[in-house]
């Protein structure tokens, strides 16, 4: 077993920094990419600058392998958009040395078992290698073997539907060609299917944000663009954001713009809508849906982006015994720790190799895959994951449990329930830089206030 290699799925931002710390402790490992090259899901929204700067982008193995080859890191405190996030960062690193043998593109894992035994059985399970199915990009299938599995795959291929029950609703197939369910670039390649028209951006988080902003400027040089915001729930605090207390200023300004362009009515805004049915309407489309006032049908508009976040796909482990938050389906241990249910600030503990670990030994989900359908991951969250996992896949338990995670915090708290009001009993006041008003008053006299305000590094983004 221990002359097998680990096998990392996934060479995006967390896999490679997986790759790396495994490299960093001589341990053999395979980066299996589906895409054609590294970051191949970033390419997807390459136009889309994050609102991370590049300090907090660059994972610490991979820096100390890039700058051995001779990289020179990009200024910390500018912002990359994603094509220069692969371009500057993904594409070398993937490249360097260290990685460069190790990675295998065009390869998409179809399933992960266990060499000679199935789901069922228990005895000596440990001992039988992870078999891995593969299918390359010519549609052949071929089996490889690992002593573990870091799963870093991502959730971008698996979108949520339109549909507000986890479903997709009824015309959503038959007018697939007009829906959109990326972060499409308005301003560019996609810029002929939005230019003059009228398109409805259904989300709440910072991916709608940026399709609505793209598409206000289009509206500049196209003054026939329109632009229809559409929210499932009337509660908006979480994209909006804590403005000047973000600690992420990119962030917190992204949310400040949107809110501006709906009070000026650039952006129109229909809240606490439940998509039911697409239809054709002379020629165009109308959403028909369900609000808290009754019926009620958005339209017509040409096209329809769909920004409702994305779920992990689980076919591939159905041979492993995984075991997942019920809801969320993330890594069950994590669950409780995300869940926007219970959670009204998006704060998440400190967590590495014992919480993203399953009943199926050796095996853990990492990245964005591991929050499941939770809508909040930085990827300096898997950064530490990854860190603390290949620690304690090479026996070194004690860095295994020491687990650091200082994140910026997002200087605002939605309500758990929306009804509740507010983190602290009620919304802050709309010029008030703080998530609450008590709990800005408890962190300017150095205590703890209700959550938002509290230590950074419990804290998580949006």
């Amino acid at each position: 077993m221990r002359e097998l290699p680990v096998a990392v799925i996934g060479a995006g931002p967390v896999g490679l920094a997986a790759a790396a710390n495994l490299v960093s402790r001589g341990l053999a490992v395979k980066v299996y990419e589906a895409g054609a090259a590294a970051g191949a899901h970033i390419s997807d929204w390459g136009h889309v600058r994050l609102f991370s700067p590049w300090t907090y982008n660059v994972d610490p193995a991979a820096r100390a392998l890039l700058e051995k080859a001779g990289w020179q890191a990009p200024d910390e405190a500018a912002y990359p958009t994603g094509d220069e996030l692969v371009r500057q960062y993904l594409a070398p690193l993937a490249k360097s040395p260290a990685l460069t043998r190790v990675i295998e593109y065009g390869a998409r894992i179809k399933a992960i078992g266990r060499r000679g035994v199935d789901k069922v059985v228990s005895r000596n399970r440990e001992l039988h290698p992870f078999q891995l199915t593969i299918v390359d990009s010519d549609g052949r299938v071929r089996r490889e073997l690992a002593r573990a599995v870091i799963d870093a795959s991502g959730t971008w291929t698996s979108p949520n539907p339109l549909g507000a029950g986890g479903v997709t609703v009824e015309g959503e197939e038959t007018f697939r060609d007009r829906i959109a369910y990326s972060i499409p670039d308005v301003l560019g390649r996609d810029r002929d299917s939005y230019a003059g028209r009228t398109t409805v951006v259904v989300g709440a988080g910072h991916s709608a944000a940026n399709v609505l902003l793209d598409l206000v400027k289009l509206a500049v040089t196209e003054p026939a663009t329109k632009a229809i915001w559409l929210t499932r729930s009337g509660n908006l605090a979480r994209v909006y954001g804590g403005g000047a207390s973000d600690q992420l200023a990119a962030r917190g300004d992204l949310g400040q713009k949107l809110r501006q362009l709906v009070e000026d009515g650039r952006i129109e805004l229909v809240t606490s809508f439940a998509v039911t049915t697409v239809r054709q309407a002379n020629g165009q489309l109308a959403l028909d849906g369900e609000t808290s006032e009754g019926a009620r049908t958005v339209g017509a508009v040409d096209r329809i982006v769909v920004c409702t976040g994305q779920r992990p796909d689980l076919a591939m482990t159905r041979e492993l015994r995984i075991e997942l938050d019920p809801w969320l389906e993330s890594a069950k241990s994590l669950g409780p720790m995300i869940d926007p249910n219970l959670h009204s600030c998006g704060s998440v503990p400190p967590h590495g190799h014992r919480e993203l670990s399953h009943p199926e030994p050796g095996f853990y989900t990492v990245g964005i895959k591991s929050y499941g359908r939770a809508p909040t991951f930085l990827m300096l969250t898997g950064y530490e994951q990854v860190r603390s996992v290949v620690a304690a896949i090479a026996g070194d338990m004690t860095a295994a449990d020491n687990v650091q995670l200082v994140l910026p915090e997002t200087g605002v708290c939605t309500s758990a329930p929306e009804s509740a009001g507010g983190c602290c009993g009620g919304p802050a006041p709309r010029d008030a830089d703080a998530c609450c008003i008590d709990d800005a008053s408890a962190k300017a006299q150095g205590k703890s206030g209700c959550g938002c305000s509290s230590s950074a590094k419990t804290s998580e983004a949006a």
